[in-house]
């Protein structure tokens, strides 16, 4: 996912976006979707199937 929409997406959560990197930005976008607010801090597992970025975290 680009940035942009990451972005766009931080926005429809009601989070500004402007000055957040890319993992903080989506780890607060996982926390307003009620999941762990954990991107990238595993390469190997995740059980958090419910969360749209499980498959881009473990890339």
């Amino acid at each position: 996912m680009k940035m942009q929409a990451i972005r766009n997406l931080a926005k429809q959560f009601g989070i500004d976006g402007a000055r957040k990197g890319r993992e903080e930005l989506i780890r607060a976008i996982q926390r307003a979707e009620g999941n762990f607010d954990c991107f990238g801090s595993d390469k190997d597992y995740c059980d958090q199937y419910e969360c749209r970025f499980c498959e881009m975290c473990l890339k």
